[in-house]
């Protein structure tokens, strides 16, 4: 079959490799979204922790079962599916308090282990998820809307919250999303006034700053001198996420949602003054995959509308260099397989 396989930064190529076998407690996918994130432009480009070369890359995934055995799951040949990526143990502290999301083992598709830029993909069925309901694209685009609903829940912000969110990429779009989805009051924080202005058409965010003109003083006059209550860093610029301590209420919450390859420092004094909330988000749990599942299905969330990009699987190689151009103007790409 073939695969598209980054064998080292600014190197995607296409070849020829095994098609996986069925395994017990599996199913064999046959891929046809696959969404380019974040992550996989850090891989391509040698920035991404905890990775190595040579990958297959792809994990926001799509797909019809192409083979199953009888399972108790309800998943049968020709459903469509979209794919958790994260494998977990099931085994140690993190997975035996539900929070698989950061198990000891995690091993996530197309960053630790070879993922879904193939024709066909083995997937345990513990990681599908049931999207006939639902359009292919959108199916594709549950993984990184789930990890903003993570975060946002993660949080426990309530109706009425202040919340600043910095980065409007699709990560931090999905966290403007459904923070909304919860009630809050939502300022949106980028330096291209284009995807601000993205952020109050699709997000209906409440504000928006641009990072470049006085942000201190922008928030301290849209929350009257408060400042927000809750701060999601969605960048993984660590400027951004070392500046964002500055932005959170006395008694807030800080959230790193972006991940970046070194170390953040802030100002103790500060941090202790407030008495600041630190937390980290990673990934998502089946938990949040469904919560925005049934926000598609209800058309609270639409998806569809971030998709700005699209190629098929044979272009990939011509075209993925040219997204990470600023003035392509990228939100959310995609890869068809039909």
């Amino acid at each position: 079959m073939k695969a598209i396989i980054c064998q080292k930064p600014d190197d995607l190529q296409i070849i020829e490799t095994e098609k996986p076998e069925l395994r017990s407690g599996e199913a064999l996918i046959t891929i046809k979204r696959i969404g380019i994130c974040g992550t996989d432009i850090h891989a391509y480009k040698g920035n991404q922790p905890f990775f190595t070369y040579p990958r297959i890359l792809g994990h926001e995934l799509s797909g019809v079962i192409e083979e199953v055995e009888e399972n108790d799951r309800g998943f049968h040949t020709g459903d469509q599916v979209a794919i958790i990526p994260y494998m977990h143990c099931g085994k140690c502290i993190a997975c035996k308090t539900g929070k698989t999301n950061c198990c000891t083992e995690l091993h996530v598709i197309g960053v630790h282990k070879n993922g879904g830029m193939c024709e066909t993909l083995a997937v345990p069925v513990s990681h599908l998820i049931k999207t006939d309901d639902i359009s292919l694209d959108e199916a594709a685009m549950l993984e990184p809307m789930s990890i903003g609903a993570h975060a946002v829940r993660r949080s426990s912000l309530k109706e009425g919250d202040k919340v600043l969110v910095i980065g409007a990429g699709p990560i931090g779009l999905g966290v403007m999303a459904f923070a909304k989805y919860r009630g809050a009051h939502v300022i949106a924080m980028d330096i291209n006034e284009e995807r601000l202005a993205f952020c109050r058409s699709w997000a209906n965010v409440d504000e928006t700053v641009n990072a470049k003109n006085d942000p201190i003083n922008q928030l301290s006059e849209i929350t009257d001198g408060d400042f927000p209550s809750f701060v999601f860093d969605a960048t993984g610029n660590m400027q951004s996420m070392n500046q964002a301590f500055q932005y959170a209420a006395h008694g807030g919450t800080l959230v790193f949602v972006g991940l970046v390859k070194g170390d953040i420092t802030f100002h103790d004094p500060d941090f202790h003054k407030k008495e600041l909330t630190l937390m980290a988000s990673r990934n998502a749990i089946k938990e949040d995959f469904n919560n925005v599942m049934e926000a598609v299905k209800a058309k609270k969330i639409h998806l569809e509308a971030l998709i700005t990009h699209r190629c098929s699987f044979n272009e990939v190689t011509e075209q993925f260099a040219e997204w990470l151009l600023p003035q392509s103007n990228v939100i959310k790409a995609i890869i068809e397989r039909e």
